[in-house]
């Protein structure tokens, strides 16, 4: 399992959290989406055999924001 946090800096009401969220959830391999408003994050854990990190990616980006990157 893989633990990542990327910064979305587009993130601004619930609007973002449930599109993100929706549209992450369902991916294979992703076992937890959760975004953080105030933070302006998404935190995921996924398998990385089953989805990969420019897939969650795009389907963030499919929402209509952009990912800034990972948080270090």
């Amino acid at each position: 399992m893989t633990t990542q946090t990327l910064s979305v800096p587009d993130i601004s009401c619930g609007h973002c959290k449930s599109s993100i969220e929706g549209a992450v959830a369902p991916l294979p391999g992703v076992d937890k989406v959760e975004v953080h408003i105030e933070e302006r994050t998404v935190e995921l854990d996924y398998d990385g055999a089953e989805a990969t990190l420019d897939e969650i990616v795009a389907a963030i980006e499919e929402q209509g924001y952009d990912v800034a990157g990972p948080v270090t």
